[in-house]
């Protein structure tokens, strides 16, 4: 390797301003000892004078490092007044084309509140009209379904249903129990007080059958499951396999969307009866420990405190939760841009709005069959 003298600037001021440069402006000679802050200070005290005539016909050797670092000092323009060898032109045309490119960013706009309201209206219709859009795909895909069911993806369906309905059986039976407890505790201090003992069985089995056991049941698919929903097609979304499924002539509703929805709508009901089991049990067991309430008694007097209405008004919830919770994940699954920001954004918004529709449909439901089971 040839040895190259250190760069340097002298400023001279006899008969016309000038900054003369001189030595190699290389990133090996600059990375030198006191060579960069002395380059520094020249160059400060240079850019500061504008009417200064640059020279750099003694460079003997200038890299891409050291015009950057005139560049800089230059303000990213050509001074008026600069002479510098033919084969150095190239680094500093090319560092122009850059600068040209490089258009600074007006600032964004400040957003008033009628803005911002305006932006979330927009927002929520765009996602309902995909949401509708979503749904007329998943009709169309149920009716190839029915009419060949034999080439229909059972292995997705029944995937779907061991991931969404048997793996969240320890959670819902734990949960479930759980709020039988604290219910059957709570309600049985105020029975006691009245002397309706006997009626925390009325309590339990309708609150429970028609209204807890659907929720949570709800609630716990929609944290587990939709978050795992919207995670995997975000994930496809990520690393290009839609777009590879798209390119293949292979139907993404068909074959992700339509066996997620059949799925859950299958394996919800019977998480519901399973939450609604564990619940009574934790409940009965409670009133036992608490009242001295036997468990056969509980069991002969469920009957005829919930009519068996309740009970196939909490299967419909959950199939209508489930089928809810599919198609909100799937939507949101399919709204994630290609990157991880967006991945973490939908998940978390998934689940948020997973159990705010499950709330609203709660809501209907009681409104709806509010003369119905009692």
């Amino acid at each position: 390797m040839p040895r190259y003298r250190p760069p340097s600037i002298t400023l001279n001021d006899q008969d016309q301003a000038s900054a003369v440069l001189a030595g190699a402006w290389l990133v090996c000679t600059m990375s030198e000892e006191d060579v960069m802050p002395k380059l520094s200070a020249g160059l400060k005290q240079s850019a500061s004078r504008h009417d200064l005539h640059w020279d750099l016909s003694q460079i003997s050797a200038l890299d891409t490092i050291g015009a950057q670092m005139l560049w800089r000092a230059w303000d990213k323009k050509r001074p008026s007044h600069l002479v510098l060898k033919p084969e150095h032109e190239d680094l500093f045309k090319g560092l122009e084309k850059v600068s040209a490119l490089s258009i600074p960013r007006e600032p964004k706009p400040r957003l008033t509140r009628v803005m911002r309201l305006g932006r979330v209206m927009l927002s929520f219709f765009e996602h309902l009209y995909d949401f509708i859009g979503l749904l007329g795909q998943l009709m169309l895909d149920l009716l190839r379904f029915a009419r060949h069911p034999l080439r229909g993806p059972w292995k997705e369906i029944s995937a779907n249903i061991y991931r969404t309905g048997f793996q969240a059986l320890g959670i819902t039976a734990l949960v479930g129990a759980l709020i039988g407890v604290v219910l059957s505790y709570l309600s049985s201090n105020q029975l006691r007080t009245f002397g309706g003992d006997v009626y925390l069985v009325n309590i339990l089995g309708m609150g429970i059958i028609r209204e807890l056991g659907p929720m949570l049941a709800a609630i716990l698919v929609a944290g587990r499951s939709g978050s795992a929903i919207t995670a995997q097609l975000g994930v496809m979304r990520v690393t290009e396999e839609l777009d590879a499924m798209t390119v293949m002539g292979i139907p993404q509703g068909y074959r992700l969307i339509m066996p997620k929805v059949v799925a859950l709508a299958i394996s919800m009901p019977l998480l519901v009866i399973w939450t609604d089991a564990m619940a009574l049990l934790g409940g009965m067991f409670a009133a036992q420990a608490k009242l001295g309430m036997s468990p056969q008694f509980f069991w002969n007097k469920l009957p005829e405190a919930v009519p068996l209405a309740n009970y196939w008004l909490g299967l419909g919830k959950g199939v209508a939760f489930g089928v809810l919770i599919a198609l909100v994940a799937c939507q949101f699954g399919l709204r994630i841009q290609p990157n991880t920001e967006s991945l973490g954004q939908g998940t978390t918004s998934s689940v948020v709005i997973s159990i705010t529709v499950v709330i609203l449909a709660d809501a209907v439901f009681a409104i709806m069959f509010s003369n119905i089971g009692y």
